[in-house]
């Protein structure tokens, strides 16, 4: 028998509105549980035996969807800005329906974002205790020497954390600037610019390339493209079905969708 879960959660958990958006709508006495108005945002629900209603219309699962989306430089990952900056949201337009993103990247980095309904699915790719790898491109300002790639990869302390790299690749370095690969296994707060600016080298430019093993592909700023249930199963074999048993399916994590 499925457990009674807090309202607001349940609301999210079913695509319907964020976890902040239920709270919000539950305390204006905006939903009803089997006919009765419910005010208090952890009231426990069992989602599919309950029949909701937002606003008057009964609400079911939203459809299952997830995208990639190569998010543009000067947007931010946020549903709404208060500095009325533009968001993901305002790049999927109507296509945003229904979906949360999957972690962050900030204004000024580009690149793999992932946008689901799904919201096990982004709190299980966002867990670090899973290790989904992260990729990115980084561009600094001056030399980057050997030495201090070996610093990025055994961990350098930043504020209170501890931030290290799992690979990182050198593809360049001069004078002026150098350009690397930074593999990471967990999306700290701004951690690639935490981990060069504590080497003394300033960020110019970040894109991160893959998400486990999905790419942007031929994808430009501003493009997505819809993934399927197969797709994420194939890239996340260990993610864990609806029913809590494992995908079985093998995919070699290097490979691109």
């Amino acid at each position: 028998m499925p457990r009674p879960i807090a309202l607001n959660r349940a609301l999210s958990k079913l695509g319907l509105l964020s976890r902040a958006q239920a709270t919000d709508a539950v305390r204006a006495g905006r939903v009803r549980i089997n006919g009765a108005i419910v005010t208090r945002p952890l009231a426990p629900v069992d989602p599919t035996r309950a029949r909701i209603e937002i606003d008057g219309a009964v609400r079911q699962r939203a459809a299952w969807r997830t995208v990639l989306l190569h998010k543009p430089r000067g947007v931010v990952t946020t549903r709404r800005d208060p500095q009325g900056r533009p968001t993901v949201f305002d790049v999927l337009g109507s296509a945003r329906t229904g979906l949360v993103a999957v972690g962050r990247l900030d204004m000024a980095t580009s690149g793999v974002l992932l946008l689901t309904s799904d919201t096990a699915l982004a709190h299980w790719m966002t867990d670090p205790a899973n290790g989904v790898p992260r990729v990115y491109t980084v561009t600094v300002r001056g030399k980057v020497s050997v030495e201090d790639v070996d610093h990025l990869r055994t961990g350098i302390v930043s504020g209170r954390d501890r931030v290290r790299a799992r690979e990182v690749t050198l593809r360049k370095a001069s004078g002026r600037e150098s350009h690397l690969v930074v593999e990471l296994d967990e999306g700290k707060n701004r951690e690639v610019r935490r981990l060069f600016d504590a080497i003394g080298h300033e960020v110019t430019r970040l894109k991160r390339v893959q998400l486990g093993p999905l790419d942007l592909g031929t994808l430009q700023p501003g493009q997505w493209r819809e993934l399927t249930r197969a797709d994420i199963a194939r890239a996340f074999p260990e993610f864990p079905r609806e029913d809590g048993s494992l995908r079985v399916e093998r995919v070699n994590r290097k490979s691109a969708i």
